[in-house]
């Protein structure tokens, strides 16, 4: 999958290509009766500057926390059904002119396709774009809504999982050599 997401964004020329190979991703539900956090410090990405387009993605079972293993193996195998859908990705472009060769910090908003548990959705999502020594580090809060992606909540466990999931990402990008 990042294969071909690398593909995409190489086969144009760029001046500048940028890859995360760590970048972290957490969510959060909050509920009635539990709240449930669990992060992934495997999200990877790459950015290609000429055309303000960026991919990101992460294998969903690398996610880790959860109040017990019992939660995990259900967030992998019942709810977001990791060994059907795999990955989570985003990928898009920055609407805003963010300049990418000179230090400072930018707001933009990212435009792009987000696919979760196999069902892609074109999003907006605000991020902040700090572009400092050559590095470039992206950060963003957003929410999901369970059912724009297919996710069930069974009502046995509605007051134990939100609908709505807070998903904070925090990325460092550095540049590729050509």
């Amino acid at each position: 999958l990042l294969c071909s997401l690398c593909v995409s964004l190489f086969c144009i020329a760029q001046p500048s290509n940028y890859n995360c190979s760590n970048g972290i991703i957490k969510f959060k539900s909050v509920a009635t009766l539990e709240t449930i956090e669990a992060e992934s410090r495997d999200l990877r990405g790459l950015i290609s500057t000429g055309n303000k387009s960026f991919a990101l993605t992460v294998l969903i079972r690398t996610f880790q926390g959860f109040n017990s293993p019992l939660q995990r193996e259900h967030f992998n195998e019942n709810y977001l059904e990791s060994h059907k859908f795999p990955a989570a990705t985003f990928e898009g472009k920055f609407i805003e002119e963010v300049n990418f060769e000179k230090d400072g910090n930018f707001n933009a908003r990212a435009k792009g396709i987000l696919t979760i548990h196999g069902i892609s959705q074109e999003r907006l999502i605000k991020t902040n774009v700090s572009v400092k020594n050559g590095s470039i580090k992206i950060t963003s809060k957003f929410t999901v809504l369970l059912s724009d992606h297919n996710i069930t909540i069974p009502k046995i466990v509605n007051q134990k999982l939100s609908s709505e999931i807070e998903v904070n990402v925090e990325t460092y990008f550095t540049r590729t050599k050509n």
